[in-house]
């Protein structure tokens, strides 16, 4: 983590002289470069150190000098990264201070600093160039130029020997120890074997990649395979290499050629050991030339080290299988581009509750005369234990082998889970999986890691909207200018580059398959927790822990606020970001006020869900601030001080109760995104159930902004709209109370937008026209669009958004059938029309039409008597919502077409409609999973039946919160 922080103040500093060029004497210029310089050349050690962090886990030894040395850099750039942010705040704010006030102002402050911030500046940079100085200088004198430097022959040789690779173990197990995962090897024996049923043929080379988190048990399910004795006579000869993440490609080469002489008992021929690369891809390609063999590379890490394996195994129409464990997808993808034809990537997965139970009792119930049996007393206690472990059976193992040496006792077992964060950190026991799970950590490149030790701040079971962490990540500065990409776009890559590793979970989906929201294992959490604590990422302030080193960055307070505000008592605190979660009441005096005496260099203000109910003008003193989130608030009015926040960059106000933006927030040139909704859930859905904000004049200058939504048109008129156009950054936006009038300003507008992904707008009222039919040349990007109005026909250039994912129509009273427009839209998943959205009195879904579609919602449609459904049609369909339509009286025969629906729901049909289920027209559903009838009991409550697939059992009546139509 060392090196993470030095390289985010090096890049920092690059981006302070380029931005502060033409304000700073050449001298602090000169002396800058020379600080940047200095730091890296150190960060060579700190590289070295993070090498070998990753090759050992958590097991790297370097002695306590080397350690205190490291803790000396990162503070040393902390302490560089205060001293600009503390000069760019001074400047920010002479800047800001005119008139009489900011003259009295100034005088006050040269009286009290008598000298200028170029000044002081240049004093600071002395000190920071000494600092540097000092640490470089120890590093030489103590031969910190090597993590393993430092130390005696006999520490080395201790450490050596004290250090082992826990995924050995994986290797050894036996077979009565494995739980949990004979479908998976009955599988991979499968396409060992016989390869995949869509190959071509089964004597095809083939690749099978075991995908997986670390302690998942890669390793363990691809040695059970390889160690089945179908496979071993299956093939002529086999090798298994451990590969990990430091490897020679001469070393695997030769250790699989000399595996597959003695497979077959045979001499090893002379020379193989002096042999280079392209020797010993050769000798591998002739000695399998006419041999059928199976290769394991176990623990692979690196896209490149196919490079050489792919030409060393030949596809010699023998049926070759090579099979690889890893935990990144991109290593088990990469195959697909080169010249491997078929290629099975399994993703492993965890193991079920029932299994998980199972281990977790073989282990830590296996003495005693227990038999593997848990006590009733200890059941809800071990039953929260499993549930930590989520189904990652090293977990479950280790923490089940810690049990097994405790006393079976409520008591004790109560203080081992309370206090499994230090457990983690020092028991034997639970070594091998802190470093298991550690290595994905030290695998990854410095711009990576402050991001995924972002996941630290969050609560455990914490689930993260991926946008939200995005938003955050650019605030802090983690993310890298990239050309031709936007950093939302780079962000998301991080994202996306993460849970490829198998370091964050994916909580939630889009319609399209991109994560919605994310998470990290509870235990990983753990880990990153401590990580970020030791390195002074974060703090988690609770009662527990109440106290914080100064060089501390950020806090997450998971606790009482009262509690937390009295253990802030450090003056000039260098907080960047601070979080509050599940906060029952705000403390009289003022947070905020804190906030401001300490916390100056603030960049990262998020209050979501917090009962915070006004925010002072003097938020506007944190000059800094650049996300400010309010959402589920209830405050009702931003101060006007919110605009000297000129390095605010996202401004979120969803579900708060802001009704309207100060009119000088034009002056936030670098707003990128504005979101300010509102949901009344009390009400029932209408054109008034969702409000927007109202905007003053002077958006127009806020050419950063990527994301507005949503707007209330009615209160800027045709002139808010007119200035939309100019906002062609813009990739999500959302107006409300449209009128007629406004509708050829609106398409001009949007016609601007050429990198507008999703569009919402609605009108006044259900009477209203929604104009958009003039729009001739919409944007390529539009893959979201919702609209909610009466529309005089369907525009027709919706039949030309080729990226079109989802297509929402409301209250537009559409008299012919829009089906026939809109059926080879080319990447339509979700299709909703709904509330009046349509008055003719039959759809008819024509054979070949919505090839790609998964989602349809028809509901409110009153007129709907007849609804067709050809074969042939929606052939990808997992999802059908229908109703009410009081006129459609019998179930539509087509459904039967439907092979892949999943979930068919009703929603207040007539009680006839749904006799007629459980009798003559059953056959039409019964190829469904789940069919449901809902009934609206008050807004946003349906009590719900589900039809048991069985014509001799009663419906089962349940009742749950569902969203019908949204």
């Amino acid at each position: 983590m060392a090196e993470s922080v030095v390289c985010f103040v090096i890049d920092k500093l690059i981006s302070f002289l380029l931005t502060t060029e033409a304000k700073i004497s050449r001298d602090v210029h000169k002396e800058i470069t020379c600080i940047r310089d200095e730091l890296e050349s150190i960060r060579s050690f700190l590289r070295d150190a993070d090498a070998k962090a990753a090759r050992e886990g958590e097991m790297i030894n370097i002695n306590e000098s080397s350690a205190t040395w490291v803790k000396q850099v990162r503070e040393a750039a902390y302490h560089i990264e205060d001293v600009i942010d503390e000069y760019l705040l001074r400047i920010t704010k002479k800047h800001q201070e005119r008139g009489f006030l900011g003259l009295l102002r100034k005088v006050t402050w040269t009286l009290v600093q008598k000298m200028k911030p170029e000044e002081d500046m240049a004093l600071k940079i002395e000190g920071m160039k000494t600092l540097v100085g000092d640490v470089k200088a120890r590093s030489e004198r103590y031969g910190f130029n090597s993590t393993e430097q430092g130390q005696s022959n006999g520490e080395r040789t201790i450490n050596s020997r004290r250090w082992h690779d826990p995924r050995l173990a994986s290797l050894f197990i036996e077979e009565a120890e494995v739980v949990g995962v004979e479908s998976a090897r009955d599988e991979l024996i499968t396409l060992l074997v016989q390869g995949e049923a869509a190959s071509a043929s089964p004597s095809t080379r083939a690749v099978i990649s075991v995908v997986g988190m670390g302690g998942l048990g890669k390793t363990t399910l691809a040695k059970k395979v390889y160690d089945n004795q179908v496979v071993i006579e299956h093939f002529d000869c086999y090798a298994w290499i451990t590969v990990s993440q430091l490897y020679k490609i001469e070393d695997v080469l030769r250790m699989m050629i000399m595996q597959f002489y003695k497979a077959r008992q045979e001499y090893i021929p002379d020379g193989v050991e002096a042999m280079d690369e392209e020797s010993l891809i050769r000798k591998s390609r002739e000695y399998l030339q006419q041999k059928r063999y199976v290769v394991v590379f176990d623990d692979v890490w690196n896209v490149d080290f196919w490079g050489a394996i792919e030409h060393a195994l030949p596809d010699n129409d023998k049926g070759g299988r090579i099979m690889i464990t890893t935990r990144i997808k991109d290593v088990a993808d990469f195959c697909k581009k080169s010249s491997f034809v078929h290629v099975h990537v399994h993703y492993l997965q965890p193991l079920p509750p029932d299994k998980a139970w199972e281990l977790f009792c073989r282990k830590a119930f296996q003495f005693d005369q227990l038999e593997g049996k848990c006590p009733p007393e200890l059941e809800g206690l071990t039953l929260r234990m499993v549930k930590k472990c989520e189904g990652l059976p090293l977990a479950i193992v280790s923490l089940g082998g810690l049990l097994s040496t405790k006393a079976k006792v409520l008591s004790e077992w109560k203080k081992l889970y309370n206090s499994l964060s230090s457990e983690l950190e020092s028991n034997p026991h639970l070594s091998s999986l802190t470093r298991i799970l550690s290595l994905s950590y030290h695998h990854l490149p410095y711009y990576l890691k402050s991001c995924v030790l972002y996941f630290g701040i969050f609560p455990e079971d914490y689930s993260i909207s991926c946008i939200r962490l995005v938003r955050l990540w650019i605030a802090e500065g983690f993310v890298k200018v990239t050309k031709g990409k936007t950093l939302e776009e780079v962000a998301e890559g991080y994202v996306t580059e993460l849970i490829h590793r198998s370091l964050v979970q994916v909580s939630k989906v889009y319609i399209d398959g991109k994560a919605r929201s994310c998470r990290v294992h509870d235990l990983l959490r753990e880990v990153l927790l401590k990580k970020a604590l030791d390195s002074s990422f974060c703090h988690m302030l609770s009662e527990d822990e109440s106290t914080f080193t100064p060089t501390t960055r950020r806090l997450s307070i998971d606790s009482s606020l009262s509690d937390a505000l009295g253990s802030i008592s450090i003056e000039q605190s260098h907080i960047r970001s601070v979080f509050t979660f599940n906060q029952d009441e705000w403390p009289k005096y003022s947070f905020l006020n804190t906030i401001r005496e300490n916390f100056k260099l603030l960049k990262v203000l998020d209050f979501a869900d917090a009962p915070i109910q006004h925010l002072p003008k003097y938020v506007g003193s944190l000059y800094d601030l650049r996300y400010l989130s309010l959402r589920n608030t209830k405050v009702k009015l931003l101060p006007k001080s919110i605009a000297k926040l000129q390095n605010l960059e996202t401004l979120d106000l969803k579900q708060s109760l802001v009704c309207e933006i100060p009119a000088k927030l034009n002056k936030l040139l670098k707003l990128r995104h504005i979101l300010a909704c509102y949901c009344d859930y009390e009400k029932n859905f209408s054109m008034s159930y969702e409000r927007g904000v109202m905007l003053n004049d002077g958006v127009g200058c806020l050419l950063a902004l990527q994301k507005l939504y949503h707007v209330d048109a009615n209160h800027g008129g045709i002139r808010l709209i007119q200035e939309l156009r100019k906002l062609r950054q813009l990739r999500k936006l959302g107006l409300k109370n449209l009128r007629s009038e406004d509708g050829q300003a609106l398409c001009d507008s949007i016609e601007n937008m050429n990198h507008l992904e999703s569009l919402e707008v609605c009108a006044m009222s259900e009477d209203e026209v929604l104009d958009v039919q003039s729009i001739s040349t919409p944007p390529e990007s539009i893959r979201f669009l919702y609209l909610k109005g009466r529309l005089e026909k369907l525009p027709s250039w919706i039949s030309k958004l080729e990226h079109l994912v989802k297509l929402r129509i409301f209250w537009s009273r559409l008299r012919d059938d829009p089906l026939k427009a809109l059926q080879n839209l080319p990447n339509l998943l979700e299709l909703g029309l709904s509330y009046k959205a349509y008055d003719g009195v039959q759809l008819h879904f024509e054979e070949g039409g919505f090839q790609k579609l998964k989602v349809l919602k028809l509901n409110h449609l009153e007129g709907l008597n007849s609804l067709i459904i050809d074969n042939g049609v929606m052939p990808l369909l997992q999802e059908l919502q229908l109703g009410p339509s009081p006129q459609l009286k019998e179930v539509p025969s087509g459904i039967h077409h439907l092979r892949n629906l999943r979930n068919l729901r009703f929603v207040d049909m007539p009680e006839v409609f749904r006799r007629g289920m459980d009798g003559q027209h059953y056959w039409v559903v019964e190829h469904v999973t789940d069919v449901l009838f809902s009934y609206k009991l008050r807004p946003r409550c349906y009590e719900t039946h589900t039809l048991l697939h069985s014509n001799s059992s009663p419906s089962v009546t349940t009742s749950e919160t569902i969203y019908i139509g949204l």
